[in-house]
């Protein structure tokens, strides 16, 4: 089973802090990160930075497809609303078929705005308590959002990006 974990910050800039704490981790083969990314929203801002962290992906990434989508999701489909019409309500079905509902869509929401940051990693092997504890030890508050994911919705996952990425 993997873990979709998102940590936000109540700064702009942490979460591209945090991308150190992560390479460290790789480094030293701890947990499994799968992939990972961050948002960063400066208050004067209209619309979020982001960031695929592909030198802390394992092999197997998701890769910048699922990135763009997720993001995508979040930040733009809302702004667009009606105009995508069912195109936006297949985004969000697919998204929910492999353990990401629209629940979560809407905690993340609530959560990155302008002025925040936030880390959004796809973990196995008990990764996700490992960053927890290094943003502790580092003084890094964060609040965590997070939903385990089957190793049936991890496969979906993977072999859906991994097509994208060849195609």
């Amino acid at each position: 089973m993997a873990t979709f974990t998102v940590w936000t910050f109540d700064d702009p800039a942490v979460a591209d802090h945090s991308v150190a704490l992560l390479e460290s981790m790789r480094t030293r083969d701890v947990g499994r990160i799968h992939d990972a990314a961050t948002v960063s929203w400066p208050h004067d801002r209209e619309k979020p930075r982001t960031h695929h962290l592909a030198s802390v992906a394992h092999s197997g990434a998701l890769g910048g497809t699922f990135w763009g989508l997720l993001f995508g999701t979040l930040f733009f489909v809302p702004l667009l609303g009606a105009a995508l019409g069912p195109a936006a309500d297949a985004l969000g079905q697919s998204l929910a078929d492999v353990g990401i509902d629209d629940d979560f869509i809407r905690q993340i929401r609530d959560r990155v705005t302008p002025g925040t940051s936030a880390l959004f990693a796809l973990t196995s092997d008990a990764a996700s308590g490992e960053i927890i504890q290094a943003l502790d030890e580092s003084g890094i508050n964060a609040e965590l959002l997070d939903v385990t994911i089957s190793d049936e919705q991890e496969e979906l996952l993977k072999e859906a990006f991994a097509e994208a990425r060849h195609d």
